[in-house]
């Protein structure tokens, strides 16, 4: 599987957030290191995997209704 690398300014751009937003609020907390994002070169650089970033978030706004049962 082909995996696309995106910079941190790309991913803001793909997601509509501030890239100072991903760096403070989503790393860690929803987007993870290994999965998510990889340090390019061992380096302070961060890489987000596209095709994960977009997985987990279609996964998390899968959201079951339930009707009441009368």
């Amino acid at each position: 599987m082909n995996k696309t690398y995106i910079t941190t300014e790309q991913l803001a751009e793909r997601i509509h957030y501030h890239p100072r937003t991903i760096r403070h609020e989503l790393i860690d907390k929803h987007l993870f290191e290994g999965r998510h994002y990889v340090r390019a070169f061992g380096r302070r650089k961060l890489l987000f995997i596209w095709e994960e970033v977009e997985k987990s978030m279609c996964a998390d706004t899968d959201i079951a209704i339930s009707m009441p049962l009368i």
